[in-house]
């Protein structure tokens, strides 16, 4: 609920031509969480409880609470009647079928269950374009998809954070398992792909004005694929000390993706639009990422049946695991090729203030 706010004020704060620029901005400081939290998480788990990754929220959220209410401005908008049905439709055919993506272990091995996971998430989806076909008041607006861009942005989105997903649960993963790092020590590992995040956000908007939404969003998509195939490579071949730069590499790439795709879909909403659009974006993005995490739990299932107490087996379903996830990162390029080459550019506000 509060990175939609956060965007959606942003949004109303600065024109959309400034809109990339000051969300990089704006960005910043939530990397703060990023970069502490794994080797946080790793010394807790290490030293103290798995509880205590729960637990630690609390006094960080009651932080986080009172600041917002000491610095932010109350801005309000225009409220319309809230869409109880669309809501419905829409939570029970996400939620069913994220179900029965992870396959019998929702469905407890039942064909018969698995087989009603789908057919509710599929007919309430149904059952929702055709309650918010011609209805002002529905929850996210079908008038979106009749903006070209927002309906690239939003299958890009989707399908470019399914990839991504998979990374923050593979990594470590990979890094405990397959080469044997304490807990406190793969937390560790995944700072620099935070470092990277944060640095490449100081020229992101120079680098997408450069080469355009098309070519950047293509060419990071390629790169990240290629990148995540060098991650195991590296590591197998025991070159620990390259590791590092590997990660640093992927979270840039990262970075430059994650800030175009989010641009690309919200630059050319109108107003009237832009809260419903932003909404559906934010759905879209936590439901991919969970699809991510899903589809990643599966592969690892597929291929490392009886690899448990086998070395090379785990190396191999490791590896096997790693080239599905480069093919699912490297696909979304195909619906980026799509964009527009005469975007328009952005403003670049930390290079007009130097002006």
């Amino acid at each position: 609920m509060m990175v939609p706010v956060g965007r959606l004020t942003v949004m109303k704060i600065v024109p959309r031509e400034q809109y990339m620029s000051a969300m990089t901005f704006v960005t910043l400081p939530g990397q703060i969480g990023p970069l502490l939290g794994p080797a946080l998480g790793g010394v807790l788990v290490e030293y103290a409880s798995w509880h205590w990754i729960f637990l630690i929220n609390i006094p960080v959220g009651i932080i986080g609470a009172i600041a917002t209410i000491m610095l932010m401005p109350n801005y309000t908008m225009k409220t319309r009647r809230f869409d109880f049905i669309g809501f419905v439709l829409l939570a029970v055919g996400m939620a069913t079928l994220t179900l029965a993506l992870d396959g019998q272990r929702s469905s407890g091995g039942s064909a018969l269950l698995l087989s009603l996971l789908i057919l509710t998430g599929v007919f309430s989806l149904l059952f929702y374009l055709m309650h918010g076909r011609n209805n002002d008041n529905a929850l996210f607006s079908l008038k979106l998809f009749d903006n070209r861009l927002y309906a690239i942005g939003l299958l890009g989105s989707f399908t470019g954070r399914i990839g991504s997903g998979m990374l923050p649960f593979m990594t470590p993963i990979f890094l405990q398992v397959g080469l044997g790092f304490s807990p406190f020590h793969a937390g560790l590992m995944m700072i620099p792909m935070v470092l990277g995040n944060m640095g490449i956000k100081r020229v992101v908007v120079r680098i997408v004005n450069l080469f355009g939404y098309r070519n950047a969003l293509v060419g990071g998509t390629l790169a990240l694929a290629l990148v995540v195939l060098l991650f195991p490579v590296v590591a197998l071949l025991g070159w620990i000390w390259l590791l590092p730069l590997v990660l640093l590499l992927q979270g840039m790439i990262n970075a430059i993706r994650f800030s175009s795709m989010n641009t690309l879909t919200l630059k050319e909403l109108p107003d009237d639009l832009a809260s419903s659009g932003n909404s559906l974006l934010s759905m879209i993005m936590q439901l991919s990422m969970s699809i991510g995490v899903t589809v990643a739990g599966l592969l690892l299932g597929a291929f490392g049946h009886g690899a448990i107490a086998d070395s090379s087996a785990i190396h191999h379903t490791l590896m096997y695991t790693w080239l599905c996830m480069a093919l699912v990162i490297a696909l979304p390029a195909l619906v980026f090729w799509r964009v527009p080459q005469d975007m328009s550019k952005n403003v670049d506000l930390r290079g007009r203030r130097k002006g």
